[in-house]
């Protein structure tokens, strides 16, 4: 529960502070004396934005710091989850600086207006006119079946197996994909080693063919060149050899002579045996090339195909591509088989299914079950509100789809008059409805649900008399068990108070300013009286705001 709340420098309130109690605490004011500046103070500690517009004075900071009771509510587990310092009193603080600059603070502990916004909503319920309200939200709207149907340790044992449930999901989700990808990547793998096995390629052959191709292409140049050397060489009249032989024969008269004679004969008759041979050697070259098309066209295929592997795999020589051919023997060699581990969690998560299930039907059962009772208690509290007509249905449905409350759907319809369509509430309850609505249902489950420290801003609005007599017996039974604070017009209501605050404007050094008083008893007479009759107030008005106090 919130036990003290205090602002500076922030609109019109230069520095106030104000102790709630853990009962029902009442504010009153004219209009306009700074109620809904409180409330605007406040929506910053629960991390609405702000801008320098609020500053009193635009030279200082604003500071709103709020205390809070937790030792009630189950928030240990929060503080150590975002790394927060856990104390039975926890300190909100949020400060705005002249230059727009904006900070929030826990424990003095910095934090973010998202983490701001998670723990205030945990402490506090803001229930504004207009506003959108929690009972729209199906969320909260099931938690209240839930609380009235006394499901606690069921969800929680639900909770639990639904916890493992997802966990195994997320998990099979996870190797389905990953299955799928890999299959994916396998295909292309095994298609890309397909076609290099296919190929045959050979280390080495890329050069060979190219020489091939070379020769067969250039055959008749070539052969006409070898035809033509091997000519001169030794078939001609005046061939090489025929010139080298004569020479020879000259020579050899005189290679005795000398040492350098016979050296140089020896080389003269070496050259002439090399080039016999080599002559021969041509003759054969010259037989063996043929011009032929079809070992042409085969040679290009085989070297097409090549290249074409090349500028796919972006390589530049046939050894390349064959470590290429390896890597992809591997790759496919590494992919682990999942299958075996997808077949245990498909089973695992089936046998979960079915508990789940199991829990759901006794969950959705005990829901069924107090819902008829609530909406007759809801009614009858309507109808005490001038709200004769006015029903509430609470729709469940079953899904089948399991979520973390099991199959569930629950939504709350609304009928505000006789002869009217049920609709969803926020389409059809206009803003007092809703109020009234709100504040029945609330109390109905106040001892059922944690609810948070409620605060109703003139939920009042509309009525007078008997009936605003019978809310504030409704906010102040409210209040036996949840911390209430309430801003109101009505006189009925502020009499229930248990700590009654009244705010109101004055000037000081030339400037108005928000000011809080805690009213005694002879104050609350005073202000109760003024709410009745108008200030200054009759006698009879005071007797009446007495009566009201005794009542």
């Amino acid at each position: 529960m919130i036990t003290r709340l205090h602002v500076k420098n922030y609109a019109i309130i230069e520095s106030l502070e104000i102790k709630f109690s853990d009962g029902l605490t009442i504010i009153t004011g004219e209009t306009g004396a700074g109620k809904s500046i409180l409330l605007g103070a406040l929506g910053l500690i629960m991390g609405n934005r702000a801008d320098t517009r609020v500053l009193y004075n635009s030279d200082s900071k604003c500071v709103v710091e709020a205390y809070f009771d937790i030792k009630k509510y189950k928030l240990r587990g929060f503080f150590k989850e975002h790394d927060l310092d856990y104390e039975k009193e926890v300190i909100v603080r949020r400060e705005l600086t002249p230059s727009g600059k904006s900070r929030a603070f826990i424990n003095d502990t910095p934090v973010n207006l998202n983490l701001l916004r998670q723990l205030s909503g945990a402490l506090i319920d803001l229930h504004q006119q207009f506003d959108t309200l929690d009972i729209h939200n199906v969320s909260f709207q099931l938690r209240m079946v839930d609380a009235l149907a006394g499901n606690a340790d069921l969800l929680e044992k639900y909770g639990g197996h639904y916890k493992e449930y997802r966990k195994n999901t997320r998990q099979l989700e996870a190797l389905l994909n990953q299955a799928n990808q890999a299959g994916q990547e396998m295909d292309f793998l095994q298609y890309q080693l397909e076609e290099l096995h296919t190929a045959e390629l050979v280390k080495g052959e890329q050069k060979q063919w190219e020489e091939e191709l070379e020769t067969l292409s250039n055959a008749e140049g070539i052969k006409l060149a070898l035809n033509k050397s091997f000519q001169h060489i030794s078939e001609d009249e005046s061939s090489i050899i025929n010139q080298l032989t004569e020479l020879t024969n000259e020579l050899g008269h005189y290679k005795d002579a000398n040492k350098k004679l016979s050296e140089a004969y020896n080389r003269l008759a070496g050259t002439k045996e090399e080039l016999q041979d080599l002559s021969g050697e041509l003759q054969r070259l010259e037989e063996d090339i043929e011009h032929d098309e079809s070992r042409i066209v085969e040679v290009k295929d085989r070297l097409d195909l090549i290249y074409k592997l090349q500028q796919k795999h972006q390589v530049q020589d046939l050894e390349e591509l064959l470590d290429i051919q390896v890597n992809l023997e591997k790759r496919m060699q590494a992919f682990g088989d999942n299958s075996e581990l997808i077949e245990e969690l498909e089973a695992k998560i089936a046998e979960q299914e079915e508990k789940l299930h199991k829990i759901a039907t006794k969950l959705s059962s005990a829901r069924k079950k107090v819902i008829p009772e609530f909406e007759k208690k809801v009614h009858k509290l309507l109808a005490m509100l001038s709200m004769q007509h006015a029903q509430l249905k609470i729709e469940v449905k079953e899904s089948g789809e399991l979520t973390s409350t099991g199959t569930d759907e629950v939504n709350f319809l609304f009928a505000s008059n006789k002869g009217s369509r049920f609709d969803l509430i926020k389409n059809v309850a206009s803003g007092g409805e809703l109020s009234r609505l709100t504040l029945c249902t609330k109390s109905l489950v106040a001892s059922a649900i944690p609810l948070p420290t409620l605060i109703f801003d003139e939920i009042d609005s509309g009525v007078s008399g008997d009936v605003a007599l019978k809310m504030g017996r409704i906010l102040s039974r409210l209040s036996e068990q949840h911390q209430v604070v309430s801003i109101t017009h009505s006189p009925q209501v502020a009499a229930k108070a248990d700590k009654h605050y009244h705010v109101f404007k004055k000037v000081k050094k030339d400037r108005t300013v928000t000011e809080v008083n805690e009213l005694n008893r002879e104050g609350r007479i005073l202000e109760i009286a003024t709410m009745l009759s108008g200030s200054p107030p009759s006698d009879s008005a005071k007797v009446n705001a007495e009566e009201l106090l005794a009542r």
